[in-house]
């Protein structure tokens, strides 16, 4: 069974990514497709990228890249939950993704967003630029929560009754794409 991560992409304080990854992971759950697995980058602390070689070379010397790594590479796709910072992606989310190579490559991803007025969609194509260097498929579908008409007073997740339709299709497409790129691995 293709197994897919739902990779939670902020670690600051009060954000609101871990409640849209939960609520993700929730519709997910609801699927017999893949399983799905909650990834919080803040659980591996990983400092501003130190290793001292390139990732493309996969020769890591630090304990929290190398735990990192087995994490991820045991994936076979993934849901990136980004929030819009300065029109672009997270910088911690940025880091976790720069710290590795081979272990994303030939793999399929969705992003939901969240943010202002766009709900997060310029993070989302940030991430997209980002995503296409490391040869990861992303697809097209996506979903973009507004912190206006998503979230109760900006904090409180209460999705619009359309947003679990625009998750269920992200995931449609990561799983074919997933399935049809394991073949490249």
């Amino acid at each position: 069974m293709l197994r897919i991560a739902i990779i939670i992409g902020s670690t600051r304080p009060g954000r609101r990514g871990e409640a849209v990854a939960r609520w993700v992971h929730e519709i997910a759950q609801k699927r017999s497709d893949a399983k799905y697995e909650l990834v919080d980058i803040a659980d591996f602390n990983l400092p501003l990228l130190d290793e001292p070689n390139p990732p493309i070379f996969g020769q890591y010397t630090k304990p929290h890249t190398l735990a990192w790594s087995e994490v991820i590479n045991s994936f076979d796709g993934y849901v990136f939950v980004t929030p819009e910072y300065n029109h672009a992606t997270s910088g911690a989310l940025k880091n976790a993704i720069d710290y590795l190579f081979n272990e994303w490559k030939d793999k399929a991803a969705g992003i939901v967003s969240y943010g202002g007025g766009t709900g997060g969609a310029r993070a989302a194509e940030n991430l997209r630029l980002i995503l296409g260097e490391l040869h990861v498929a992303d697809v097209r579908a996506q979903v973009t929560l507004s912190l206006f008409t998503d979230f109760e007073n900006y904090s409180i997740l209460k999705p619009a009754p359309h947003q679990e339709a625009a998750a269920n299709t992200l995931f449609d497409q990561v799983v074919s794409w997933s399935s049809a790129l394991k073949a490249l691995r």
